[in-house]
C-alpha cells in the first residue's frame, strides 16, 4: 500500500501541525502541574524553586484553543520573525549589487584544487562563533552565502549549510564561553562565571573534529558523485537562481570591494554588539538595515531598485519566517495546558535513584529531551538548572558537571529537532531528508557527550 504524499514527503508545516496536535492531546493525557518560581539574585532571572512541584486543576486545551496558539506563537516570536524578514531583505540589497557573487567567484577561482582547506577554515570560524558567542539566528544571513560558495565549488547546498549553520550548531553544543547557556546556567548554579574553561576547551575540540570529519566525508562523497546528495532530484519551492551564483557578475570591481568592506565592518559590529552590548534581534535588524542601505548607495543603485531588492529578499523567506511562530505554538499549548512543568518534573525523577556517574549521563539525556519542549538555551537553563543544581548536590556530582550536562543536552539536538526547520529554508533543504542525514552526527556527538560527562563526573569536574 502506497503511503499518501504528506507522509512520504511531509511539508514542514504539516510536521509542525502534527506536533501541535500531539501537544494538545498531552494536555488531556498528562496531569497538570507547576513549580513555584522566584527571582534568582545571581542572574536576575525568574527560576524554578526546587522541590516545589505540585499538581493543580487541569486546563485541557481544546481544538479551537489549539488553533489560537498559532497566532499567539507568531505574536510571541514577532521579534525573531521581523529579524528574519529585515536581515533577508537587507542581505538581498547587498547581493543585488553583485558584490557577493563576484567576491565568491573570485575566491572560488583562486581556491581551485584547495577547496578542502577553505571548508576547514569556514567551519572553524563559524564553530567559534557558536562556541564563544552563542551565535544562532545571527548566522541566518550568511547561510545563502555559504550555499552559493559550496555550489560554486562543486558541492551541493547541504555542504554550504553545513559550513555555516551546522558548524555553529557544533560550536554551540561544545561551547566553552557561550554567555547565553554557560553564563546563565553557571549563574543559577552559583559557579564562578566561565569557570571550568580548560575541560570545556577539550570538549569543544572533540566536537569540532567530529563535526569536521562528518561534513568533509559527506562533501567528498557528493563531489565525487552528485547522485549521493541527500537532495538529489528534490524539487523545492525556492528558485535555484536565488541560491546559486550569478555567473554574469564575475567581474570583481573596486565598487564590489567597497560593498564587501561595508559587509565585513558590519559583521565586526555584530560580534562587538552581541558580546559587549548584549544586542539581539532589534539591534541586529537595525544593523543589517544600515548595511543594506549603505551598500545600495555605495554601489549607486537607484532608490527604487534598493526597495525592490529589499522586498524580494523578504518575500523569499516568508515560508521560513512564519514557521518560527508555528513552532512556538507547541510551547504555547503545553504552557496553557499546564503540562510543561509536569514533563520537566517527570523527566527529572528517575535521576534520584541511580548512581552518581549514571545520573550525570542521565542529566544529559533528560536535558536533551527537555530541549524539544524549550528551544531557548537561556530559557531551558532558567527552567531546569534550579532543579538540576540541588539534585547534583544530593546525588554526589559537581554542579559544574550538571552545567556541562545541560550545555550538551541543550546544544546537540538543536540540529535534529524540527524547531530548526526555519534555518533549512534558507538553503531549501526539506526537513525529512535533513533529519535522516543529520541523525548519525547527532548520535555520534551524543555518544561523545555521554563519555565527556561521565569523565567529568569521575574527575569531580569543578571547582565544585
Amino acid at each position: 500500500m502506497k503511503l499518501p504524499e504528506f507522509l512520504r514527503n511531509p511539508n514542514n508545516y504539516v510536521i509542525i501541525f502534527i506536533l501541535i496536535i500531539l501537544a494538545m492531546i498531552s494536555t488531556w493525557v498528562l496531569p497538570a502541574g507547576e513549580f513555584d518560581r522566584q527571582k534568582d539574585p545571581n542572574t536576575g532571572r525568574t527560576v524554578v524553586v526546587p522541590d516545589s512541584f505540585h499538581y493543580i486543576e487541569p486546563n485541557r486545551v481544546d481544538p479551537f484553543e489549539m488553533l489560537q496558539a498559532i497566532p499567539k506563537g507568531i505574536r510571541e516570536t514577532a521579534g525573531i520573525i521581523a529579524f528574519i524578514f529585515l536581515i533577508s531583505g537587507s542581505i538581498q540589497i547587498v547581493r543585488g549589487t553583485g558584490a557577493i557573487d563576484a567576491g565568491i567567484i573570485n575566491v572560488v577561482q583562486k581556491m581551485k584544487g584547495k577547496d578542502t582547506p577553505l571548508l576547514v577554515v569556514m567551519m572553524f570560524l563559524f564553530s567559534l562563533l557558536g562556541a564563544a558567542f552563542g551565535f544562532a539566528e545571527e548566522t541566518i544571513p550568511l547561510i545563502p552565502i555559504g550555499v552559493a560558495m559550496a555550489v560554486a565549488l562543486g558541492y551541493d547546498r547541504v555542504v554550504g549549510f553545513h559550513i555555516v549553520r551546522t558548524a555553529a550548531f557544533v560550536g554551540f553544543a561544545g561551547a566553552f564561553m557561550n554567555p547565553f547557556t554557560i553564563g546563565v546556567a553557571q549563574g543559577i548554579a552559583e559557579l564562578p562565571l566561565f569557570s571550568g574553561l580548560g575541560y570545556r576547551l577539550i570538549c569543544y575540540g572533540v566536537f569540532y573534529l567530529i563535526g569536521l570529519w562528518y561534513v568533509l566525508s559527506y562533501a567528498k562523497k557528493v563531489k565525487a558523485d552528485p547522485t549521493k546528495s541527500i537532495i538529489y532530484g528534490y524539487k523545492g519551492d525556492v528558485e535555484r537562481k536565488d541560491l546559486e551564483l550569478d555567473m554574469s557578475k564575475s567581474e570583481f570591481t573596486g565598487t564590489h570591494r567597497v560593498v564587501l568592506l561595508v559587509l565585513f565592518v558590519g559583521i565586526i559590529f555584530l560580534v562587538y554588539g552581541v558580546i559587549k552590548k548584549g544586542w539581539y534581534t532589534v539591534e541586529l535588524s537595525a544593523l543589517f538595515l544600515a548595511i543594506g542601505l549603505v551598500s545600495g548607495f555605495v554601489s549607486r543603485m537607484p532608490v527604487n531598485s534598493i526597495a525592490k531588492e529589499f522586498v524580494k529578499g523578504m518575500s523569499g523567506v516568508t515560508y521560513g519566517a512564519l514557521i518560527v511562530g508555528f513552532a512556538r505554538a507547541i510551547v504555547v499549548v503545553l504552557s496553557e495546558g499546564q503540562v510543561l512543568d509536569t514533563i520537566i518534573y517527570y523527566l527529572s525523577q528517575p535521576l534520584m535513584s541511580v548512581g552518581s556517574i549514571t545520573a550525570a549521563v542521565g542529566m544529559f539525556i533528560v536535558q536533551s529531551l527537555i530541549n524539544f519542549f524549550i528551544g531557548s538555551g537561556s530559557g531551558q537553563a532558567a527552567a531546569t538548572m534550579p532543579i538540576m543544581t540541588p539534585l547534583s548536590d544530593v546525588i554526589g556530582i559537581t554542579r559544574q558537571t550538571a552545567v556541562l550536562a545541560f550545555q550538551f543536552g541543550d546544544g546537540i539536538t538543536n540540529m535534529f529537532y524540527p524547531a530548526m526547520m526555519y534555518y533549512l529554508v534558507f538553503a531549501d533543504i526539506p526537513y525529512n531528508k535533513w533529519a535522516r542525514h543529520i541523525l548519525p552526527l547527532t548520535l555520534i556527538l551524543s555518544a561523545a557527550a555521554a563519555v565527556l560527562v561521565a569523565i567529568a563526573g569521575i574527575i569531580n569536574y569543578g571547582p565544585f
